[in-house]
């Protein structure tokens, strides 16, 4: 990717603002980025962090009639299906002969599949992947995001998806064909969420105990409980000094993210008819911490206040 390129980028939300402003950092110079969301303050917060290098398009349509490679970042199907589907402003409403379409978007398996037959019936030559991501806010911010390409690493568009996507993460990981990225994002996801969940109980148990949750970090992290939640995302105030806990849960992925993608995979996993001894307790405990005021909009790991964690815990521990 040596020669200038006209990129476009729909959805700024948590994700896609972080994703999209590093892309534009590292792509070859002379590129262009080519920017549309529903909300005009990130349009407008975004060319004013980049405004030689972004341009603000007024739909979905006008980011295809200028760019050749276009990715996608918003939060659910449905939002996926009006930026591709919308019979006015969609990006289906222009030619995308030859386009690479790249959505990033963590989504229930059908709406992508769907997406996917509408571009091949509309544009035979565009290629359109799912390419869902994982590392949260953090990873974006760093560009250390793990990309779940759906396609095999003898997809001759690799190559070039490996780069460009390379450039926002560390980790590309082609899964095999369409949809199975996105089968991997959520099976990833389900075992994510449980783990967090029995993070903060572990964590719980031992606080109540009177015990350091500190310490029971650094026995889990040399043990078999050991996991990037705990060492990395530990839901425990005060615990990991940058993880979203111990700054008011702010930031990271939010808990109404985490109960959409925990019940696609509940829906995918019933399709595929695997057993899953934990999915109802883990549904529900998300579903409602995602519509308790003390939790909404917070960082998923909010499970350990949801569930009454002593988040002043340091306050109460005795002297040693």
């Amino acid at each position: 990717m040596d020669a200038p390129l006209n990129v476009g980028f729909i959805g700024l939300g948590a994700m896609g603002f972080p994703m999209a402003s590093v892309l534009i950092t590292k792509l070859p110079q002379g590129s262009k980025l080519f920017i549309y969301d529903v909300s005009q303050d990130a349009l407008q917060r975004f060319v004013k962090i980049h405004p030689t290098t972004s341009e603000i398009c007024d739909s979905p349509r006008s980011v295809a009639e200028n760019a050749t490679i276009i990715l996608t970042m918003v939060p659910e199907g449905a939002h996926v299906r009006s930026v591709y589907l919308d019979q006015h402003n969609g990006l289906l409403t222009h030619a995308l002969e030859s386009k690479l379409l790249i959505d990033c978007s963590t989504i229930d398996s059908e709406t992508s599949s769907n997406v996917l037959e509408a571009v091949r019936a509309h544009s035979p030559t565009a290629s359109f992947y799912d390419a869902p991501v994982s590392g949260g806010t953090l990873g974006a911010e760093k560009a250390t995001l793990t990309f779940m390409l759906g396609c095999s690493e003898q997809d001759d568009k690799f190559p070039l998806l490996n780069g460009l996507l390379g450039l926002m993460g560390k980790t590309i990981v082609p899964c095999g064909g369409p949809g199975f990225g996105l089968m991997a994002k959520l099976c990833n996801n389900y075992c994510s969420a449980l783990i967090a969940l029995a993070t903060a109980e572990a964590m719980n148990i031992g606080i109540h105990s009177g015990m350091d949750p500190r310490l029971l970090a650094r026995v889990f992290a040399s043990s078999t409980a050991q996991s990037t939640i705990c060492d990395k995302w530990n839901p425990v105030p005060g615990v990991v000094a940058d993880a979203p806990s111990s700054h008011g849960y702010q930031g990271g992925f939010k808990i109404q993210l985490m109960k959409k993608d925990f019940g696609l995979a509940v829906e995918a996993g019933k399709r595929a008819g695997a057993t899953m001894l934990l999915a109802e307790a883990g549904l529900k405990g998300y579903t409602e911490a995602s519509q308790d005021p003390k939790c909404r909009d917070l960082d998923s790991r909010v499970m350990f206040r949801y569930i009454g964690g002593d988040e002043q815990w340091a306050e109460k521990l005795q002297p040693s």
